[in-house]
């Protein structure tokens, strides 16, 4: 029988597990790809047959194991930051090893090439070239200050590019939900860097906080935020049902994000920022459900 502190450090490490493979953004992740499959990609099929495809269920699979592989490997690399910019979430996931993060990152690259090889050659080169991508990134191009956010803010949305092409529907409109999904995106990423500002000072990163100053970077970020402010007022000339009032509160919410942006001195109020753009995120990935209703 277990000691109450043997199962109590066991389930540390299942919350520490949880925290390293980002769960909350995996299952949002797997949800959001079945909302936009269904609402906005084929909404001609029922939510049924859109569930019982199993091809569309081995990509999100894919797109899942690749994901969460990712947050390991970024996680890997970004250990010596996370000691000073998130010294509790560090400690909660270093409950697991580094050589049981490295195994589990080779585990679940490897179950993405598999479930992608269920569906198609194609879909094996789509995933092998993503996990490369996101070795590379976490590796190399994240110290990489002029590229480093661009390219991990088109990282996060290659999943929804996948199901793109998997329906063949590369309407105007789609391309449009990507292009201010990646400004939010990259936002939120921009905004992160100023929020590790003391981490990535001490470890010599260059990052666009550190080259150009926070002023200059505040002013970049404004920017791709007002880039997100005029997409959402694009997407407003669309008829998407119920999901229109969605962009009404993103432009309310982002320019409250500006506002507080240009006020805001602390980790803290950054951290704020970080949060509700991933709220704002969130929110849009919901309110797909009510696309066309």
């Amino acid at each position: 029988m277990r000691s109450p502190s043997i199962t109590k450090r066991f389930l540390f490490q299942i919350f520490g597990l949880f925290s390293l493979v980002r769960g909350y953004n995996i299952v949002a992740l797997i949800v959001a790809q079945y909302l936009t499959a269904r609402y906005i990609l084929v909404p001609t099929r029922s939510l049924m047959e859109v569930l019982l495809d199993v091809d569309l269920f081995f990509l999100i699979l894919a797109s899942a194991a690749t994901t969460a592989s990712g947050y390991i490997i970024n996680n890997f690399f970004d250990a010596a930051t996370d000691q000073i910019n998130r010294p509790n979430k560090y400690v909660l996931e270093h409950l697991v090893s580094q050589q049981s993060q490295l195994v589990l990152y080779f585990v679940l690259s490897l179950l993405a090439l598999f479930f992608a090889g269920l569906v198609s050659i194609r879909a094996v080169l789509f995933f092998g070239f993503y996990i490369l991508a996101i070795a590379l990134y976490s590796s190399v191009l994240k110290r990489w200050y002029w590229l480093s956010n661009w390219f991990a803010a088109l990282l996060m949305i290659l999943p929804f590019f996948v199901i793109t092409l998997y329906f063949k529907n590369f309407d105007t409109l789609i391309f449009l939900h990507a292009g201010y999904l990646y400004l939010l995106i990259l936002s939120r990423d921009l905004i992160k860097d100023l929020q590790n500002y003391k981490g990535d000072w001490v470890h010599r990163y260059q990052t666009m906080p550190i080259v150009f100053g926070i002023q200059k970077s505040k002013g970049l970020i404004s920017v791709v935020v007002v880039g997100a402010l005029v997409m959402a007022v694009v997407l407003l000339d669309y008829p998407m049902g119920l999901m229109y009032y969605y962009f009404l509160l993103a432009l309310v919410f982002l320019l409250f994000v500006l506002v507080l942006l240009w006020f805001s001195r602390s980790q803290k109020t950054y951290l704020w920022l970080h949060n509700l753009l991933k709220l704002l995120i969130l929110i849009g990935v919901c309110s797909i459900y009510f696309f066309n209703k």
